[in-house]
């Protein structure tokens, strides 16, 4: 019998029927990738009542969620594990994501029973020696070596564990299909097959993925329709930090943010990331300042350096770590245009410190006022926090939650805040000194006394 084969883009998912040099759908190069078409099988029994029932009539979840030893991780994940739920963990390579789940299993194991970590990538001796080093070392923590998706599931019929975890889901394969493991069709087939055991059978089941060059996880964007929730690791190599960030979340919200710190003992919490980004801020520094970001629930202070230098070249650098580039351009035309500031012969550069990322509008005033600070080699005082966002008039705007960013720089020790005026309106007295700005002017003013 003569076999169909087609060719799919590694990068979407799309199918042509004769090789092509460029997806047409992604318009990604040298992405598609020749795999044999088959019938799969899957498992066509249902896992519940075919019969539809009015919402207010289905019987409610009676199993609360277990929690996972690591306070973070509870934290991005709702409140701890969702029985039957499948949840995806992506980050760059070595950044910590088979370290976080060999550590969170460990607690599990102690508390609720038997858990089955399938390894697709180690031996059970490196896995073990791994563990050793993380002080996991629990009697229901069970090591399963395997590629084969069919093993997997025999194995996960067998012990019945209460949660599971697969690393990686690029490394297993079926013999249902006749692609290379870590393909398109593997890779879906693979993951449907392991969300029916999981809503079917109501075992928790993670599941690390590959990123690709760009940050995305690798395999059809399928992968992440189909799981519950999404977790990104994020970090630099060159710091010890990591945050842990969801970007869907079924049982809980997309907004929260776990931080770690990398040991030679594995991940440790951290329970108060702003300290830990400002402790080793220089004092009395022109181009310094310390502002809020908030992540979820919770606020960060993260110190914010500018450097401004004259150009060498006909074209001014602008070059930025942690914070957006073309946010930094147009706050550095609304210093020139609505302040005065003669910036387009200087180079400016911009770094979050500590590796932290700044997306919200809020930390727009801090940009404004470091780039300033050293453009005009003058310091804030180093007990100064600064936030609000900045409009293309030069007028400065209110942000959310004013009291949490408030009641954060208040318990780190600081005593002024320079803040939006609208933010002032609703704002209860304080020990920490408020002084509130409605123009990018007025606090230049305040701050210094220009």
């Amino acid at each position: 019998m003569k076999h169909k084969t087609v060719f799919t883009c590694q990068k979407c998912g799309g199918q042509s029927p004769k090789w092509l040099g460029k997806c047409p759908d992604c318009g990604t190069w040298n992405s598609m990738a020749e795999e044999t078409l088959s019938a799969a099988s899957h498992d066509t029994r249902s896992s519940g009542s075919s019969l539809p029932v009015p919402i207010c009539d289905v019987p409610p979840q009676t199993e609360s969620r277990r929690a996972t030893g690591i306070g973070e991780l509870d934290r991005v994940l709702g409140g701890g594990i969702v029985p039957g739920s499948l949840v995806l963990i992506g980050g760059d390579p070595g950044i910590g994501k088979s370290t976080l789940l060999l550590q969170a299993m460990h607690a599990v194991a102690e508390d609720a029973g038997k858990v089955l970590y399938v390894s697709g990538e180690e031996s059970a001796s490196q896995t073990r020696l791994r563990g050793e080093r993380l002080g996991a070392a629990s009697k229901n923590l069970l090591v399963l070596a395997e590629n084969s998706l069919e093993a997997i599931l025999t194995q996960a019929a067998i012990i019945q564990p209460n949660v599971m975890v697969v690393d990686s889901i690029q490394t297993v394969w079926t013999s249902a299909l006749e692609s290379a493991p870590g393909s398109v069709s593997q890779v879906r087939e693979s993951a449907g097959r392991l969300m029916l055991l999981a809503k079917g059978n109501n075992i928790p089941i993670f599941i690390v993925g590959h990123v690709t060059k760009d940050g995305s996880i690798a395999g059809p964007r399928v992968l992440e329709h189909m799981v519950d929730t999404v977790l990104y690791f994020e970090g630099d190599g060159s710091h010890p930090f990591r945050i842990l960030r969801a970007v869907k979340n079924r049982f809980g919200s997309t907004n929260e943010i776990g931080v770690f710190e990398m040991k030679q003992e594995g991940l440790s919490e951290v329970t108060n990331p702003s300290e830990l980004f400002l402790s080793e801020r220089p004092l009395g520094v022109s181009g310094s300042v310390v502002t809020t970001s908030l992540e979820g629930s919770r606020p960060l202070l993260v110190e914010l350096q500018a450097l401004v230098t004259s150009t060498s070249y006909g074209v001014p650098c602008r070059t930025t770590i942690g914070v957006d580039r073309n946010r930094l351009a147009l706050l550095v035309a609304v210093l020139e245009k609505k302040v005065g500031l003669h910036l387009g012969g200087q180079d400016i550069f911009l770094n979050a410190a500590g590796g932290a990322r700044l997306s919200e509008p809020a930390t727009d005033l801090a940009m404004i006022m470091a780039v300033a600070s050293s453009h005009l080699d003058k310091a804030i005082p180093p007990d100064t926090v600064i936030f609000g966002e900045v409009g293309l008039a030069g007028e400065v705007r209110s942000v959310t939650q004013p009291e949490l960013r408030i009641a954060e720089a208040e318990k780190l020790g600081f005593k002024r805040c320079v803040l939006p005026a609208g933010s002032m309106k609703r704002l209860k007295k304080r020990g920490i000194r408020l002084e509130g700005v409605s123009t990018v002017q007025e606090s230049l003013n305040i701050l210094f006394d220009a």
